[in-house]
C-alpha cells in the first residue's frame, strides 16, 4: 500500500458548503452566508431560468430576482418540505414560468388591441382623458417610493438611461441600483393594480 505524502496526511479537504445550513444563517441576516449560498446556486439558478426563457438578459433578471427573494424569504424555508436547493430552484422555475406567461399575455394583448383597433374609429378625447388619468396615477405612485427608487426609475424609464448609467449618475453600486429599481417597480405595479 502506498504511503501518503507527509505534507498531505494532516490536511483534510474542506467540506462542501451545506445549503441548508447556509440558508438558516441567511434567514438570520448573515451576509457572508448569503454570499457563499449565492456562489453555490447562482450559476444553476441562471441555467434553469435560461432553459425556460431562452433569452439570456431575461434569464439574468429572473436569476437576480430569485436570489433577492431567497435573501428576503429565507426564514420561510422549511427542511421538512425539501432541500434548500430544491426550494430555491422551485422559486426560480416559478419566476421563469411567470415571466414567460407575462410576455405571452403582453403579446396577446397587443395582438387583440391591434385587431380591435383596425376597425374601430379613434376617439381622441377618450384617449387623452385616459392618458392623463394614468399619468396622474403613476405620479401618485412614484411619490410612494423611496428617493433612490424614484430617482433610479425616473432616470431609467423617463431619461432613457441604462442601469450602468443610472448607477454612475447616482454614484451608487450597480447591484444596488438594480435591486432598488426592481423593488420600486414591484411597488409601482402593486400601487397601479397591474397584474402580470
Amino acid at each position: 500500500m502506498a504511503e501518503l505524502d507527509p505534507d498531505l496526511r494532516g490536511s483534510v479537504a474542506p467540506a462542501p458548503p451545506d445549503p441548508e445550513g447556509l440558508l438558516r444563517l441567511v434567514a438570520k441576516g448573515d451576509e457572508d452566508a448569503f454570499r457563499r449560498l449565492y456562489d453555490l446556486v447562482a450559476p444553476r439558478v441562471y441555467g434553469l431560468a435560461r432553459r425556460v426563457l431562452r433569452d439570456p438578459a431575461q434569464a439574468e433578471e429572473v436569476a437576480q430576482e430569485v436570489l433577492v427573494e431567497v435573501w428576503r424569504t429565507a426564514a420561510r424555508f422549511d427542511t421538512a418540505r425539501g432541500s434548500a436547493t430544491s426550494w430555491i430552484f422551485t422559486i426560480a422555475h416559478r419566476r421563469a414560468v411567470d415571466r414567460v406567461r407575462s410576455e405571452q399575455a403582453s403579446a396577446d394583448r397587443a395582438a387583440r388591441v391591434g385587431a380591435a383597433s383596425a376597425g374601430t374609429p379613434f376617439d381622441e378625447v377618450v384617449d387623452e382623458a385616459m392618458t392623463r388619468l394614468e399619468q396622474q396615477q403613476v405620479r401618485r405612485c412614484l411619490k410612494g417610493l423611496t428617493e433612490l427608487q424614484r430617482e433610479a426609475i425616473t432616470l431609467a424609464y423617463y431619461g432613457g438611461n441604462s442601469y450602468r448609467e443610472v448607477s454612475e449618475l447616482l454614484d451608487t453600486a450597480l447591484p444596488t441600483i438594480k435591486t432598488r429599481m426592481r423593488d420600486g417597480l414591484i411597488r409601482l405595479r402593486d400601487c397601479l393594480g397591474v397584474t402580470a
